[in-house]
């Protein structure tokens, strides 16, 4: 069986041997970057299975790989970081990042991360058997004004193509499937991050708000995607 890859993107060359020596020992292989510009020939050679990605790099920075990833590829992109500012975590996971990671963090935790991610997609390219995801195994999802074809993963909002980040797809496919069931934040990350949010609602939060802004007519009033105060979410089949 094939190792899973993941590339590690850093220019502090103590933190990437941190990370080699501890996901090496979790039986992955291990390739490096240490430039901004050296990322997307790395990434074509290897194809990585999931990306750590530090903010500040030199030459391109993060947010900017990010956003040359995503126009080729969804996959897991993990963000480290030495801020803490909530807005630096909000514009990182609004580029299309999956999970973010403030420096300094425990190797461990980070390692769990990764694994968590990298479960999530293998569980994603297997056809699912459990009960709640029936309605995903629907070829289209259809509403006014939007559609969901799970053959193609394409998304139509008012009969425009929608571009979304595999994470927005996977939420909107979840909550779409099942109208006007509320999902809490928690349930919506173990659901869709496959982990404990660990009372962290700010990532369910801002790929919501992504999201909106991407299908709703007027995210400000939200017709698809609403919001159940002080809960969660749902998606509100009241359309016609």
């Amino acid at each position: 069986m094939n190792k899973e890859t993941i590339l590690i993107v850093d220019d502090d060359d103590d933190i990437r041997k941190v990370l080699e020596l501890y996901l090496c020992d979790a039986g992955y292989r291990i390739v490096e970057a240490d430039h901004g510009y050296k990322v997307m020939d790395i990434f074509e050679q290897e194809k990585p299975d999931l990306i750590i990605l530090d903010v500040m790099l030199p030459g391109l920075d993060g947010l900017e790989v990010c956003q040359m990833i995503r126009r080729r590829s969804d996959v897991p992109i993990l963000f480290l970081s030495a801020k803490e500012d909530d807005v630096d975590k909000i514009v990182g996971l609004g580029v299309g990042g999956d999970d973010y990671i403030s420096k300094p963090f425990s190797p461990s935790v980070l390692t769990a991360k990764v694994k968590a991610h990298l479960r999530r997609n293998r569980l994603l390219d297997k056809t699912s058997h459990s009960k709640e995801n029936d309605f995903n195994r629907m070829p289209i999802i259809s509403y006014p004004g939007l559609s969901i074809d799970q053959e193609s993963y394409s998304v139509k909002a008012n009969g425009n193509d929608i571009h979304l980040s595999t994470k927005e797809y996977q939420i909107l496919c979840l909550l779409a499937a099942n109208p006007d069931r509320v999902y809490s934040f928690e349930q919506l990350f173990r659901m869709v991050w496959g982990e404990s949010s660990f009372g962290d609602h700010r990532t369910v939060m801002v790929h919501i708000s992504n999201l909106r802004k991407k299908i709703e007519t007027d995210p400000a009033s939200p017709e698809f995607i609403t919001t159940v105060r002080g809960i969660g979410y749902k998606f509100n089949s009241d359309l016609y």
